[in-house]
């Protein structure tokens, strides 16, 4: 587990609530080898989960085609230099 709170950066408390919550409900699996707890996800269940939010992946692909639009558009507002150095470049 303490692979997993050095990459989460998370207090090792709070990995372990959530890595019983997922243990709990069956989407990954903990065994022991000595002192150390070793987990893996289960894939068969975690399957389902995947295909349901998969069905919301084109509305979510699109909202954040939007926000990036927004983004650039925005930058591009409050950069001067930016349009500047787009403009050299398109005469290019």
């Amino acid at each position: 587990m303490g692979e997993i709170v050095a990459a989460l950066g998370l207090e090792q408390p709070s990995v372990s609530k959530h890595l019983r919550v997922l243990r709990d409900v069956g989407l990954v699996r903990m065994r022991c080898q000595g002192r150390q707890k070793l987990y893996r996800t289960n894939a068969a269940a975690i399957r389902p989960l995947h295909e349901w939010a998969a069905t919301f992946e084109r509305y979510w692909q699109h909202q954040l085609y939007r926000v990036k639009e927004l983004a650039e558009a925005t930058v591009r507002q409050d950069s001067p230099s930016l349009n500047s150095n787009s403009k050299s470049k398109e005469k290019l």
